[in-house]
Order: structure tokens, then sequence, then C-alpha cells
């Protein structure tokens, strides 16, 4: 007897796997621009250069923290530090607003838009991807980089000490490394969050201008304030932006907390911040820039 013909087919191949068109998008963006990660790390690198340079008055500025009460003694031994946190925050914004500013101008310009157009990806993927970049991953980079930096900074200060017979008890239990690392994530994303828009106005722009993404960016809120002042002697337009700007940390952080100096996150306060209408309504505005600039980059052609 012979095998029915259905037994002696081969068996269908399994379905192949799915091309995930964001995952490879955000590849795509961290491929094409290293600055995400190179800048972080070379400002992590001079830094420990110059601490490195300063550490001679390590053992000296300690014995003098030393003859101060335990909250001060705990907040001059956790400057270099916090001081470090900051350069890498303020590196990761300025690598946000300089790569949202090529996102899209980049490939009009290069034309390589011809190229990724004719993939099987859409604008909606391709924008959401390049958005993600300043919103999810670079928070993640600078993270990261503080964090390695920080256990390089706490181990080059215990050696030091060490070295020149000093005791190093106060440095690794007076500094609330960890919780100061909790902090730092929670900032970051929370700063991503109300930086939404200002990212979305960037691409949006990105995918716009034909030259000087960077005028056309900055001169329309500032050439609204002035109009606003001219016309209504009124400062609402100044208000609105600088608090965009720098106005997150009021509602994302309680700086009167008490204890807050010994456990910095008796500061933290999401709830507040969560509540927030500028929150939301700057999210709303973020969604609507990004869908202004999905529309774009199906229209726009290259430069």
């Amino acid at each position: 007897m012979t095998a029915p013909d259905d037994a002696m087919a081969p068996a269908p191949a399994a379905p192949a796997a799915a091309t995930r068109p964001f995952y490879w998008s955000v590849r795509r963006e961290l491929w094409e621009n290293h600055s995400i990660f190179i800048a972080p790390l070379v400002v992590a690198a001079l830094f420990l250069f110059g601490f490195l340079i300063s550490a001679h008055s390590l053992p000296t500025r300690a014995q003098d923290y030393s003859m101060l009460g335990p909250a001060k003694q705990a907040s001059h031994l956790a400057q270099p530090f916090e001081i470090l946190a900051m350069m890498l925050v303020v590196t990761g914004l300025v690598v946000a607003g300089v790569y949202c500013l090529g996102a899209l101008y980049g490939e009009r310009r290069d034309r390589s838009i011809l190229f990724w157009k004719s993939l099987p990806v859409s604008n909606l993927t391709t924008v959401l991807a390049k958005a993600a970049i300043p919103m999810v991953v670079l928070p993640v980079v600078v993270f990261v980089v503080t964090v390695a930096a920080h256990i390089v900074v706490l181990l080059l200060s215990t050696l030091i000490l060490a070295a020149n017979g000093l005791s190093v008890t106060p440095l690794w239990t007076t500094v609330p490394l960890v919780q100061m690392e909790l902090v730092l994530l929670y900032g970051l994303f929370m700063l991503a969050l109300w930086y939404a828009p200002v990212y979305g106005w960037l691409i949006l722009v990105s995918g716009w201008a034909r030259r000087a993404t960077f005028l056309w960016a900055v001169l329309p809120p500032i050439g609204l304030t002035i109009v606003e002042k001219i016309a209504f002697d009124s400062s609402y337009m100044s208000h609105l932006f600088g608090s965009r700007l720098a106005g997150f940390a009021a509602d994302a952080f309680d700086f009167d907390a008490p204890g807050g100096a010994g456990d910095p996150l008796r500061m933290l306060t999401p709830g507040r911040y969560f509540a927030s209408p500028e929150l939301w309504l700057g999210l709303a505005v973020a969604v609507a820039f990004l869908a202004a600039a999905v529309w774009l980059r199906r229209r726009r052609e290259p430069i």
C-alpha cells in the first residue's frame, strides 16, 4: 500500500517571526545618532577626569566635613554625586533638543526619506520611534551612565580616603546613594513627560522647515511673547513657556519635606505631579504636534 499524497507532503513552514517595525525603527535611530550615547559618556569622563585632578584635596575636605553635623556632612559628601547627575541631566536635555530638531529634517536633507518610505514602515511608527528617543531611550541612557559614574566616584573616594588613613564609613553610611539613584530615575521620566510638548514641537518643526530648524523652533514662541507684551501689556505667554521649561520640579518634588535631606525619597510627590492639569494639557499638545508631524512626513518632499 502507498501512503496518501497528503502524508507524503512536507509539513508547512512555521510562520515567520514578526518584523517588529517599531523596535527596528528605534534601533535605526540609535545606529544613526551615536551622540545619544557618546555625549553622556564624554561628559561623565570629563567629570571623572576633573574629580581625579581635585582628589588631592579630598582627605583635607573629608576631615573638615567630619567636624560638621551628620546632615551637613552628608550634604557635602553628596555634592560630587549631585553635580555629576545634574551635568548629565542637562546633557541629556541638550542632546534631546538637537536630536528632535534633526529627527525628520535630516532624512529630508540627505534624501534618505525616499528609501525609508519605500519600506513597509508607516509614518506613524517612524514618528513614534523618533519621539521615543528623547522620552524613553535618553532618560535610560542618562540614568545608566550616571549610576556607573557614581559607582566610580564612590570607589575612587574610598580608595583615596583609605590610602590616607581616613575612615570611609561616613562616605558609605551618610550619603544616601541608592535613594539618590531612585530619585534620579523618577526625575528623568517626570521631566520627559513634562517636556513632551517641547519634543513634539521640535519634531514638528523638523518635519516642516526647509532650513534653519533652530530659528523656526524658537522664533514663534519669542514672537508670540513680544506681540502679547506690546499689544496687551501682559505676560501670559512668557509665563506659559517659562513654566513648561522649568516648572516641572514644583509639582514633582517637595523640597521642604521633613527628612528630605537624609532620605530624598521623602521629597517625591508623584500624586501631586500626575494631578497637575498642566501635565495633561502638555501631553495633549504633544499628541497634537506628533499627529501633525505624521501628516507632514506623509506629504513633505525631500529638500
